[in-house]
């Protein structure tokens, strides 16, 4: 597992920039951490790393929303997913979220990600953010290997 410490929300969506910059097409983050604790800002980092030049707001009443990509080779969407008011995986599944997840071509982004963890494909970057004082936060990232 790997961290880091960011100063702010800026510093939040530039290490999401760097972190999509090495992406490939097929990843799946499960964003983790308490209300405020910056998960967005990772999203939009992400988004702003990808190409997306559209401001990136959370799809906390549509829960999924789709981009499609054009300046990527290899990544054509990015899937932004918002499972805080979800109770279970099977409500994820009901929207088409399996439509996305590991696909070679897109990118998926699943804030509240703990809700819906049973729907988590092998392989997927678990995000943790913690808040370490009102502007830092702890940004810990492990890539699982479960079996599925």
């Amino acid at each position: 597992m790997s961290s880091v410490i960011s100063q702010n929300s800026q510093a939040t969506i530039k290490f999401g920039q760097s972190l999509a910059q090495k992406f490939v097409g097929g990843e799946v983050l499960a964003l983790v951490g308490d209300l405020g604790a910056g998960k967005t800002c990772l999203s939009r980092g992400v988004a702003k790393g990808l190409g997306i030049k559209r401001k990136i707001n959370s799809p906390t009443f549509v829960i999924m929303k789709v981009y499609n990509l054009k300046n990527k080779k290899n990544i054509k969407k990015f899937c932004h997913i918002d499972a805080y008011r979800l109770t279970s995986a099977a409500d994820l599944i009901a929207i088409g979220a399996l439509d996305y997840l590991n696909r070679a071509d897109t990118v998926t982004v699943m804030e509240w990600a703990e809700k819906v963890k049973g729907i988590w494909p092998k392989n997927t970057i678990l995000v943790n953010i913690k808040h370490q004082t009102a502007q830092t936060r702890k940004i810990s990232i492990k890539k699982l290997k479960r079996v599925s």
